[in-house]
């Protein structure tokens, strides 16, 4: 891992963003899903990114993708490794060892409309994190995986309630 070039990019970013704090604020670029075959989903974004989603055979798919709920986890541990790796670069720590995982528990009757009184999305989340350094003590590891948490936006928007817009076009 280039820490300099990642440190150096984050202090660059910071100083302009305290600079010009009117350019903090954006709309992020958008997602597009498309129906393309049974439960496959094809989902586009910016700069040709792409990928698939299906689910489980269990309720109709083929599972020739990742579930959504999958990529959702995965989001969530990605941008949890990735605010570490960033924080610890921000310090000068190197991080001989970083693994983030993601699992939560979900109840399949809120998904298929089985009972009301069950959510249809995940009852909880549960976030492993296993850190070192060969340069840190094991607190000031701790300090970089708790800001780190408290900075990511993937976990921000799993823990705060967020407003949801919703523009529906029918026909």
């Amino acid at each position: 891992m280039d820490q300099s070039r990642i440190s150096e990019a984050i202090s660059s970013a910071k100083d302009y963003l305290i600079s010009h704090p009117d350019e903090a604020r954006y709309r992020d670029s958008m997602a597009t899903a498309v129906v393309e075959d049974g439960l496959r989903v094809r989902v586009e974004g910016p700069h040709g990114a792409s990928l698939a989603t299906d689910m489980v055979a269990g309720v109709g798919g083929t599972a020739s993708a990742p579930s959504p709920g999958w990529l959702f986890r995965a989001a969530n541990a990605s941008c949890t490794a990735t605010l570490i790796a960033m924080r610890a670069a921000a310090r000068g720590v190197n991080l001989s060892r970083l693994e983030v995982s993601v699992d939560s528990e979900s109840d399949d009757r809120g998904l298929l409309g089985v009972d009301d009184g069950v959510p249809p999305g995940p009852l909880g989340v549960r976030v492993s994190i296993r850190a070192a350094s060969d340069n840190a003590d094991d607190d000031t590891v701790r300090e970089i995986v708790m800001w780190s948490l408290e900075h990511s936006p993937i976990e921000d928007a799993v823990v705060r309630p967020i407003p949801v817009e919703h523009d529906i076009q029918i026909g």
